[in-house]
């Protein structure tokens, strides 16, 4: 295995940062591959070389080959790498944070339901990502700044290549209608038939166009989007377990925190004490 730390940061900027990049050949993914890994920061890891499997809390699993992009979220516990001891795997990452990322996430820009991004050709994307990684380090403001603009700029341009065939507009716009429903009134119980209802299919023909468009079923998307909501709540409010699990409609907080755990890898709790390690440790720099 051949491991270069392309760079390392810890100065930042109002927006967000670039904070580690770096190259793997001849690796091994995440390891262990379980328990699943809760990475606590963004990051894109590109698989430039080589093949193997990815998976998540959320239930995803996906076969993965050289030229795709998999996108890490900070709470989302994951892994990724061959499926067998002597495969080639080699990678290229860039860890990222800050509020922008956030707000990217926000807006639907970057979705945790869709984690893996086809890239090709390989070597042009590689070459594009090592423009980012290689770059001489920004040593003002001013040039952090751009530096935090040409990785966004490359980031939207990965994620519109994401669709492995351009979809019919008639087609975009059921699913569209689809997940508007799913992530509306997450504190209200509501019948997936209704929702395929709305979009005009059956519900068996809803499930499955939606898996094959998604990636997850639509209950395992509500499921999601209820705990994404629940992230933002712990982290944004001073709101105790049991007010955030009445405000999504948990019947409790013992049933609130174990589908937390299944979904984000860790509790409520371990998530805010994290959070709250995290501030400590920015205020520190």
């Amino acid at each position: 295995m051949e491991t270069r730390v392309l760079f390392r940061n810890d100065v930042g900027t109002p927006l967000g940062r670039l904070t580690l990049a770096g190259s793997i050949r001849n690796g091994q993914g995440v390891v262990p591959a379980h328990p699943l890994r809760v990475y606590g920061s963004y990051a894109v890891m590109y698989l430039w070389e080589g093949s193997g499997r990815y998976e998540d809390a959320s239930g995803r699993r996906r076969t993965v080959r050289a030229g795709d992009l998999v996108v890490v979220f900070p709470e989302l516990a994951h892994s990724y790498g061959p499926r067998a001891a002597g495969e080639r795997w080699s990678e290229l990452y860039i860890v990222f944070d800050g509020p922008v990322f956030d707000l990217w996430r926000q807006t639907g820009l970057l979705d945790s339901a869709q984690p893996v991004h086809r890239l090709e050709p390989v070597e042009e994307w590689l070459g594009k990502l090592k423009a980012i990684a290689e770059a001489p380090r920004p040593t003002t403001a001013a040039e952090r700044l751009r530096e935090l603009c040409r990785f966004q700029g490359l980031l939207a341009e990965a994620l519109g290549v994401h669709p492995a065939r351009e979809a019919e507009p008639g087609e975009m716009r059921w699913l569209a209608r689809a997940r508007g429903l799913l992530e509306t009134d997450l504190s209200l119980e509501i019948d997936l038939s209704d929702v395929a209802a709305e979009v005009d299919l059956s519900y068996e023909n809803f499930r499955k166009r939606f898996q094959q468009q998604v990636g997850v079923s639509p209950a395992r998307y509500r499921a999601t989007k209820r705990i994404e909501a629940a992230r933002d709540l712990l982290r944004y409010t001073q709101m105790t377990n049991r007010q955030v699990a009445e405000s999504l409609g948990f019947s409790d907080e013992f049933h609130f925190s174990k589908r937390f755990k299944q979904i984000a890898g860790t509790t409520p709790r371990a998530f805010r004490q994290r959070l709250a390690g995290t501030e400590e440790a920015t205020r520190t720099i």
